[in-house]
């Protein structure tokens, strides 16, 4: 029997266990969950002899057990065919990146000729911006998040002194106000539109790292097209957790990185989105790299700039073929699972852990959930405020066999991964952190 429902709340009350109701349908969920085969498809690490239960997806994706498969692959021609292996085999080198353009295209609702893995997103970012933020006399400021995650705060800054312009007076940082932990989208639209003609980019994460809020991106380009500027979204948290649809929300550009929900390793390669509207524009300020060149005429030598008129001509070199062969090994997992898939599986699951938390006296007074309520308005993680004795507490649970996320101050990252966490786990993760806090 499979069940199909679309929230916590709808789960029907089979084979309950009057003492323990939520182990019992937690084992239900389980049971009918079509994705539950996944999990034997990753690596866990192991503690006491046990797999630790893994809710830190949003920070490092397990590997998945064909990576190695994938990297040996690419290591086996590296030795029998040496630089031949550039232009050989299946998979020749020179045109790796479009290997992962299928499922990138699919992952992020774009076109194949707007996705390509390439740097990482640090690099990325500061690619396009070099593209998308280009000041104009009053037009010079950008919008981001109050708190945004470091890599993205010291891009903009940097991006405008490079520009010759004071960070002070061009970086315009918006936070919630005191009576919220996350940030309402009406008040980025109406800062979008009090900035007005001085604005020149938004530049907002998909999903908020420390709060786990998902943010409105149609909503936040249309608004910033509406004042001609330039909409950019950093969808590190936000790929391979939630769908997205960048060509038809006219996002300008996206950057994100691979080693987490896509589970491509540390440092994995990232990747740029350039809505094509732009990549045919071959007059755009760029800083160019010989990949992003025409790729018929690339070998002549003859350093005439000509950049390919899609994402690609912002490429700047030859992909990183051993990193690139382990994202592959998890975006063919995606494939097979299908995004709609995991997400519905994943509201049910931060759904789940909502529900206990509020379910149980001692963690609900102990615990603050900071992430919206509102499935629409999160993906996979839950951040928990835990006002006193956070850390010992995020210390006792990791002591049990938790991996999770530690943010200061005092939050808990937990994010049930849909592609290899189970229901069950849920159940048994809330049941160790009431121990923590208890004892």
């Amino acid at each position: 029997m499979i069940i199909v429902v679309r929230s916590w709340r709808q789960i029907p009350d089979l084979q309950i266990n009057k003492l323990n109701p939520f182990k019992a349908k937690a084992k239900t969920l389980d049971e009918n969950d079509i994705l539950s085969s996944y999990s034997d498809r990753f690596h866990f690490p192991q503690k006491n002899g046990t797999s630790c239960i893994y809710f830190c997806g949003n920070s490092l994706g397990l590997q998945p057990k064909s990576t190695q498969e994938f990297i040996n692959c690419e290591l086996k021609k590296w030795s029998e065919r040496g630089v031949e292996g550039h232009f050989t085999g299946e998979k020749p080198w020179v045109t790796y990146h479009a290997n992962s353009k299928t499922s990138l295209s699919g992952l992020l609702g774009a076109c194949e000729n707007e996705v390509v893995a390439m740097n990482n997103l640090t690099s990325n970012l500061h690619l396009a911006m070099t593209s998308f933020y280009q000041p104009q006399s009053s037009r010079n400021k950008v919008l981001i998040e109050k708190g945004a995650f470091p890599s993205d705060f010291y891009a903009v800054y940097s991006q405008i002194k490079a520009k010759g312009l004071d960070p002070k007076e061009c970086l315009i940082e918006l936070g919630p106000n005191d009576s919220s932990e996350y940030l309402p989208n009406i008040e980025i639209i109406n800062k979008i539109h009090e900035l007005g003609t001085e604005l020149a980019l938004v530049l907002f994460p998909g999903i908020q790292y420390y709060t786990g809020q998902f943010f409105d991106i149609k909503s936040i380009a249309k608004a910033a097209h509406d004042v001609g500027a330039h909409a950019g979204f950093d969808l590190a948290h936000t790929i391979g957790n939630i769908p997205l649809s960048l060509h038809d929300d006219e996002v300008d550009f996206a950057v994100w990185c691979t080693y987490k929900y896509l589970n491509s390793g540390p440092g994995g390669v990232g990747g740029l989105f350039v809505h094509e509207q732009h990549g045919k524009n071959k007059s755009l300020n760029r800083l160019s790299g010989w990949w992003g060149h025409d790729a018929e005429a690339r070998f002549k030598m003859d350093n005439q700039i000509n950049p390919i008129p899609n994402v690609d001509g912002w490429q700047l070199s030859n992909v990183n073929i051993i990193s690139h062969a382990a994202h592959l090994a998890s975006l063919q997992i995606f494939d097979e699972a299908g995004i709609l898939h995991l997400r519905e599986k994943s509201i049910l699951l931060t759904g789940l852990l909502e529900e206990l938390i509020h379910s149980s006296r001692v963690l609900s007074e102990h615990i603050r959930i900071i992430t919206p309520s509102n499935p629409k308005e999160r993906g996979c993680q839950l951040s928990l405020y835990l006002p006193n004795h956070g850390k010992e507490v995020f210390e006792k649970v990791v002591e049990k066999g938790v991996i999770l996320d530690w943010r200061e101050p005092n939050v808990i990252r937990a994010a049930p991964v849909p592609l290899y966490n189970t229901f069950s786990e849920v159940v048994e993760f809330t049941d160790i952190l009431e121990e923590a806090i208890n004892d």
